[in-house]
């Protein structure tokens, strides 16, 4: 096989669909991806991100669709045949090699000359800072060692594409932390093309040029971090972007009436009327004493839990019709406290809630806890 210079990856993904038996694990994705570009495929468990992965990747076949990369078909190409590399959720090295022998076996595979596979090995320990242990075997290194291997395995034979599938999710916070860091210096370096599959907004907003953002099989919004996390295209992207309040409603006016509540929404919504969804961050929702000043959209509320973050505080309430709000607050409330919740109508996003791709209030909240991801 013919190897390929790094950052040479062009990928195009026409019509992709799979079915498993009934179930349609991805609908129909289309996507471009330019090369040294990194995409993150984001969304909760289920929704057909890993599946996406694993047909670019070969490990199966399409139900229908295309995928060229560097402009030959390869969907229906051996995995081995593809010039593709992989970074998986557990690693997959081979505990009876070393270090440095894990690295090697994709280029032995590929015949390369002895000298040939001493560098690249040698330059590839060097960039993930594992020269001193390549002599070591994988149960000897911790997790972020391992990972670090794992990746550079996968770059060590050059690809014209590397797909990572959750490849930080087996490690603790501030390795997490921290190998993000590497994944992103390293792709910086190399100018490698990327299709990153996680269900960690976060990770997802630091790693990647662009998101495509998936549930149920089916695309959901494409578009830059800073599209995706400012302007959600629908209801369920906004709730697994942050926007943790979830309020359904009568719109009238530009006013969003639930219950006893009036809740002023953005300018753009007046003149808009029907059934809709609020939906609000807990960093733009201020919890505020009972007998503060007057603020926008005050909603009265009682203090259920008191969470301190450092600078701020979080605070989980209870408004009107026992709605539960997630919110900040600049001094700790004292459980059962009666306060005030307030928003800036801007920072309020209104979706109808008959929109095809939103879904209800309900599941929406599961979303924004995290429950499905």
């Amino acid at each position: 096989m013919t190897d390929h210079s790094p950052g040479g990856g062009v990928l195009a993904i026409d019509g992709l669909r799979r079915e498993f038996g009934a179930f349609v694990a991805l609908r129909k994705l289309d996507l471009r991806v330019s090369a040294g570009e990194f995409v993150a495929l984001l969304g909760p468990s289920g929704c057909g991100k890993t599946t996406a992965l694993n047909l670019v990747a070969g490990l199966i076949e399409p139900t229908a669709g295309t995928i060229t990369l560097d402009g030959h078909r390869i969907e229906r190409l051996p995995s081995e045949k593809r010039g593709i590399g992989m970074v998986f959720q557990n690693y997959a090295l081979f505990p009876h090699m070393s270090v440095a022998d894990n690295l090697g076996f994709g280029l032995r595979m590929r015949r390369r000359p002895k000298h040939e596979r001493v560098e690249r090995v040698s330059r590839a320990l060097a960039l993930v800072r594992l020269t001193e242990h390549a002599h070591k075997y994988p149960g000897q290194l911790s997790g972020g060692q391992q990972q670090r291997v794992a990746i550079a395995r996968a770059v060590v034979v050059e690809p014209r594409l590397v797909l990572m599938d959750e490849p930080l999710s087996n490690l603790d916070a501030k390795l997490r932390l921290d190998m993000r860091t590497e994944i992103r210096l390293l792709h910086q370096q190399l100018g490698l093309t990327t299709i990153y599959v996680t269900h960690d907004q976060t990770e997802a907003l630091s790693l990647a040029d662009r998101l495509v953002v998936l549930k149920d099989g089916a695309v959901q919004q494409i578009g830059t971090p800073s599209d995706v996390y400012e302007q959600p295209a629908n209801a369920f992207v906004a709730a697994f972007m942050g926007y943790r309040n979830v309020l359904e409603g009568d719109l009238r006016a530009g006013d969003l009436h639930t219950g006893s509540l009036a809740l002023r929404t953005r300018p753009g919504t007046t003149g808009k009327s029907g059934r809709a969804v609020a939906l609000i961050r807990p960093d733009d929702l201020r919890l505020l004493p009972d007998d503060a000043a007057p603020a926008p959209n005050a909603i009265p509320v009682r203090v259920r839990v008191c969470e301190y973050l450092g600078r701020e505080f979080a605070i989980e309430a209870v408004g009107p019709g026992e709605q539960v709000l997630h919110g900040r607050a600049a001094r700790p409330l004292t459980p059962g406290e009666r306060a005030v919740a307030s928003v800036d109508p801007e920072r309020v996003l209104v979706f109808p809630a008959t929109e095809g791709a939103a879904v209800s209030a309900p599941e929406l909240e599961l979303v924004a806890q995290g429950e499905q991801g």
